[in-house]
């Protein structure tokens, strides 16, 4: 069961953010609250020792205080900034700097995409779907769920509860 969270329940959780994100430019609270049930359940599953449940914990309250930060001043939005409290959960605090670095390198590419995307002219047909349409909008934003995701991804392999589950 607890494989079947870090291998399966999570990615899919990470997926279904960037995608939802991208369609619409928002990440539902559902997915942030599954992502921290499942870290409590993998905690449970696993008898993780409580210091490195302490460790876990301050991660999720340093994303969010830095999530929230970035949100105060109009950088990320709210969804962006409570995914990424509920990722640095799972990476714990030893992870998290390699985390907000990929991350940020996945963000910026992900911007620099959608600016020379959005200097293409879009074929007509393609203004049928809504999402594109936005996503294609120079006034949007960016949607950053995307770069969380992506930036997850990437440092959850590297973690101890990775490594825990392979074991």
């Amino acid at each position: 069961m607890a494989q079947m969270l870090v291998l399966f329940v999570v990615p899919a959780l990470l997926a279904l953010a960037a995608g939802w994100d991208l369609a619409s430019f928002t990440i539902p609270n559902f997915l942030s609250l599954s992502l921290i049930a499942a870290f409590a359940v993998f905690a449970a599953l696993t008898a993780i020792p409580v210091s490195e449940i302490g460790s876990h914990l301050a991660a999720g309250g340093l994303g969010l205080a830095g999530g929230f930060a970035l949100f105060a001043f109009g950088f990320v939005g709210g969804g962006d900034a409570k995914l990424f409290a509920a990722v640095a959960l799972w990476l714990g605090v030893p992870h998290l700097l390699d985390y907000v670095l990929i991350a940020s390198l996945f963000g910026g590419g992900l911007a620099l995409l959608l600016i020379g995307v959005r200097h293409v002219p879009l074929p007509a047909n393609a203004f049928a779907q809504p999402w594109i349409a936005r996503l294609h909008d120079p006034r949007s934003g960016i949607p950053y769920g995307v770069a969380l995701a992506a930036g997850a991804l990437v440092v959850l392999p590297q973690t101890e509860i990775f490594h825990r589950v392979l074991i």
